[in-house]
């Protein structure tokens, strides 16, 4: 690193300037010291946590370990209500001179080296959202592009069928469409609207929330060199695909899907035949959703992308009459396949309460026409059981939207504006709830039932609901909070996992996801985000724990805590984004 100035340090560095500039006989890395991988804003607050039961100080050192900047004493020791661990936290708030540093602990080791800068986290901001790229079908992906994780197109999807459960009179069982473009959903290559639903809110709402984050932000793809941001370009990809999807009579199908999922093969060997597969209430209100919300977004680029805000507002409207008039058509897969073939084994994303999609589709709709019917619609808030988002459960990208515009909607009215604005901090203040009980310092881990399948996005999307409240109160505990999210996603955490491919020195490498697998290339297709610990464990893998912030396998095998998902990655692309776009307000 370059040479510093004494000049240029806090009081804290100068003292270990004068007392400690000894050398730490460079202690050997251990994986007992947890540290945000990638690094730590100047002025943010800044935790690691030693898994120790009677360590009591560490050190701070240039991470060449030549010179000691800092002592300080550790916490007492702390534990999970679900773990025997012992963790004491590691305060280095007061280092904020730009470098890159380890910690190291008498009797313990010295950490991963991490840096502490402005934008430290920009790369992984950016590689979250270009592994949306990676999951491109219908192109190929060259290797000034794609780099060494070029390939051939996947399928083409230009001669899909019908399969008997989407058939309708203009469309029978059997007949073919087109239904191009879009990302293969996870570790498979289908292409699941409900799941397509949260993802493209999730991203839609980032670039509403943080535009001029977003706007100069290149990353290297095929569209860059146009006058449509970046991320709006990647998005386009699956909303061409996602607008194919609608049927005449405006009914979405569920899915676009092989009968069952294919072999650990790279996307252009996948060439059985495809589907599209029955309709939906959950499947056509996702797709109102969005659409409504991608026309007014695409609105500001008609220039560029002439009609299509149009035809994003009228699949909106045909979307939202038929799913009036068909509001419970469940998507029951058992069900479906003792009526008609060939069956379908694919994932499912079977929803039975679609209250939540109903008050989603109606908020946007709402917010892009002004049509106040869309909003007396629904029972707006027709319980005070708040969830994080997830693909069963968007009620909250709603309401999210309705504080985004709220200086906006003449005809909101200030008692409801005022309820979902205290019910969401209510929420979010719950949440800092958890961060008090976890040795991490999180609000992740503070409840064991964080831990499910998919447990990263939980981090992710608490992460997000604790920004929206930094939104709405300016209360800068809500933004450190989030932030604290962040760094256990990379690798402050039980696992001591970046959960990051290809960012961070602990990182993820073998997620299930098969070009990772298929494409001979040692090093995963970067930017996924890794499902994380889940001590259901279903997929019967090896784990070293079933403690659950450690029931984390690193292997291929493991679908249960090491796949990859779009609806995963979109809150990650939110959370990094938004704490780059946030940073001068630590």
């Amino acid at each position: 690193m370059k040479s510093i100035s004494i000049y240029h340090l806090p009081a804290l560095f100068l003292i270990g300037m004068i007392f400690g500039c000894a050398s730490s006989s460079h202690l050997p890395m251990s994986e007992r010291i947890r540290v945000n991988q990638i690094g730590y804003y100047p002025s943010a607050k800044k935790i690691a946590v030693v898994n120790s039961d009677d360590a009591t100080e560490f050190s701070i050192y240039t991470s060449d370990q030549k010179t000691k900047l800092f002592t300080g004493k550790l916490s007492e020791p702390l534990s999970a209500s679900y773990s025997k661990k012992n963790y004491r936290q590691a305060d280095f708030t007061s280092i904020t001179q730009p470098g890159s540093y380890v910690i190291a602990v008498p009797g313990v080791g010295s950490s991963y080296p991490f840096e502490i800068k402005a934008n430290v986290h920009e790369e992984v901001a950016k590689a979250s959202i270009k592994a949306f790229y990676y999951q491109r079908l219908s192109a190929p992906l060259p290797e000034p592009y794609a780099g060494k994780w070029h390939r051939p197109a996947g399928e083409p999807d230009d001669s899909v069928l019908i399969h008997p459960s989407a058939a309708s009179p203009g469309r029978p069982s059997g007949s073919v469409i087109s239904s191009a473009k879009g990302w293969f959903d996870a570790g498979d290559y289908n292409k699941y609207i409900v799941n397509s639903g949260i993802t493209m809110g999730t991203l839609l709402s980032a670039y509403e929330d943080f535009p001029e984050y977003y706007k100069p932000l290149k990353l290297n793809i095929p569209e860059s060199t146009n006058a449509v941001p970046d991320l709006l370009d990647e998005l386009l990809w699956n909303l061409r695909w996602m607008l194919t999807m609608q049927d005449k009579d405006g009914g979405v199908y569920n899915k676009l899907t092989n009968a069952r999922f294919d072999g650990m093969i790279m996307p252009d060997k996948a060439t059985t035949p495809r589907y599209v597969v029955q309709k939906g209430t959950a499947a056509t209100l996702d797709f109102a959703a969005v659409t409504a919300q991608a026309s007014r977004i695409f609105k500001r680029y008609s220039i560029e992308l002439p009609g299509l805000s149009d035809s994003c507002l009228s699949a909106s409207r045909k979307a939202w009459e038929w799913a009036v008039k068909n509001p419970k058509v469940e998507y029951d897969q058992n069900a479906m396949n003792k009526q008609y073939d060939p069956d379908i084994t694919t994932g499912g994303y079977g929803d039975k309460d679609f209250t939540d999609e109903f008050i989603w589709a109606a908020i946007e709709l709402y917010v892009t026409t002004r049509d106040v019917s869309y909003y007396k619609a629904v029972d707006l808030q027709p319980d005070s059981n708040w969830l994080l988002p997830a693909w069963p459960q968007v009620r909250l990208l709603g309401y999210y939207t309705l504080l985004r515009f709220e200086n906006e909607l003449t005809d909101f009215p200030a008692e409801d504006k005022k309820s979902i604005e205290t019910q969401l901090i209510r929420f979010a203040d719950r949440l800092l709830g958890q961060k008090q009980v976890s040795p991490f310092s999180s609000v992740m881990g503070g409840a064991k039932k964080d831990f499910i399948w998919g447990s990263n996005s939980v981090a992710a999307n608490q992460g997000i609901a604790l920004v929206q409240a930094f939104r709405i109160t300016k209360n800068k505990t809500y933004l450190n909070a989030a932030l604290l999210n962040l760094d256990y996603l990379l690798g402050r955490n039980g696992t001591g996992y970046s959960f990051v491919t290809g960012y961070g020195a602990k990182a993820t490498l073998h997620p299930h996801h098969r070009t990772s697998i298929a494409d001979g290339i040692k090093a995963p297709v970067p930017g996924l985000l890794a499902g994380g610990p889940n001590p259901g464990m279903q997929d019967k893998c090896m784990y070293d724990s079933s403690v659950p912030d450690e029931a984390y396998s690193d292997t291929d095998c493991s679908y249960a805590s090491n796949e990859i998902a779009i609806n995963w990655n979109a809150p990650l692309v939110y959370l990094t984004g938004a704490m780059e776009a946030l940073q001068q307000q630590f």
